[in-house]
């Protein structure tokens, strides 16, 4: 058994990660951390825990945690405040898995241009290695600190991932439209996430500027430079995908539901391909994942993924435009959060890596 504590936990993130953790077989909770809710009982706040092995846990106060007892500590906190918490914790014994966007990124001046944030760590940015699993698996299973991707990042990247290698994509072209849950703004009361301003209605937001636009861009261009060592016969790196750079145009969108995201990712081709080379294109990258699904002849749905730690991806290739269409969805608080960063764990501590993560989809 390991033992494992969260600072952060009373978010939504936070109390996704504690369900897991606790129904998980080699894992010990050991502390729960909370600035706004110190000393309160967890039951008190979240009553669903009553009756379970959580039912006497007590919040603590930052300055009350010792770090040292636990062998990994999840930081689920907002972007801006981690790092200064990460830079507390790191060094003090346990594996860090973070959950903000503080440590996504190598070059700090592109988390700063983005995130309006002085980074006040740089070395541990560097340090940081990327948390996405069917990317970076191998360097994960030796990290000291991992940087859980953003949600919209991880339903992105995983459509677009075998495609940045297709010799006949044209990666200026690429234009991701994703709508979200409205679980994936977080736990902090704002008018415009209230009931009433959300129900029945559909809206985007801050297009082409949003935070995850830069993660999207950053990443598949690190890959794209053979920053990630791909594991044999995954995508066959080609060195010359060096010389190219991918742009993204990504627009949010707010949903009325609670969880999941659905990204619909257009990509345009020089020349013309087929639904067989891109199929085979999606299959090499994923057939070994188990938790990436990629659908034939169907698209995904939210309500075929939520409240599981799996992915599904659907294309359509449209041969009159030569344009294909990828289609992703994931639950945004499980695979494009606490259940990546459990995953994560999994990897950490030589477990295998769906333990703890095998429930399937709540549908109905």
């Amino acid at each position: 058994m390991i033992n494992v504590s969260i600072v952060g936990a009373t978010g939504y993130v936070g109390i996704e990660l504690m369900r897991l953790l606790h129904q998980h077989p080699e894992v010990e909770i050991k502390d729960l951390v909370s600035k706004s809710s110190a000393g309160q009982r967890l039951v008190d706040l979240y009553p669903q825990f009553r009756g379970s092995s959580l039912n006497d846990y007590q919040l603590r106060a930052m300055e009350d945690f010792e770090p040292a007892a636990s062998d990994l500590i999840f930081t689920a906190l907002p972007h801006g405040v981690s790092q200064n918490v990460v830079g507390e914790l790191y060094g003090k014994g346990p594996k860090i898995i973070d959950l903000s966007g503080d440590f996504r990124y190598h070059d700090v001046d592109i988390y700063q241009e983005w995130y309006g944030v002085e980074h006040q760590h740089p070395e541990l940015a560097k340090k940081a290695v990327y948390g996405l699993v069917e990317l970076n698996r191998e360097k994960i299973k030796e990290a000291d600190l991992v940087a859980n991707p953003g949600c919209y990042v991880t339903a992105s990247l995983l459509g677009i991932l075998p495609l940045l290698q297709f010799s006949k994509a044209d990666l200026s072209s690429i234009i991701i439209d994703a709508k979200s849950g409205v679980s994936g703004a977080g736990r902090s009361l704002k008018q415009n996430l209230l009931f009433t301003e959300t129900h029945n209605t559909i809206k985007a937001y801050s297009p082409g500027v949003h935070r995850h636009s830069s993660e999207i861009e950053y990443i598949s261009n690190q890959f794209l430079a053979g920053e990630y060592e791909l594991e044999p016969g995954k995508l066959n790196f080609d060195k010359l995908a060096a010389k190219r750079r991918a742009q993204v145009l990504f627009t949010p969108h707010l949903v009325p539901i609670k969880r999941g995201i659905l990204a619909t990712i257009y990509l345009n081709l020089k020349e013309s391909s087929s639904k067989t080379e891109i199929l085979e294109l999606y299959q090499q990258a994923y057939n070994q994942e188990g938790f990436v699904e990629v659908l034939v002849d169907e698209l995904p749905e939210i309500k075929n993924v939520a409240g599981s730690n799996f992915a599904q991806i659907g294309f359509k290739y449209d041969q009159r435009t030569d344009r294909i269409i990828i289609v992703s969805a994931i639950d945004n608080m499980l695979k494009g959060a606490a259940g990546q960063a459990v995953q994560n764990l999994n990897l950490i501590f030589g477990f295998p890596e769906n333990t703890g993560l095998k429930a399937t989809a709540l549908f109905p």
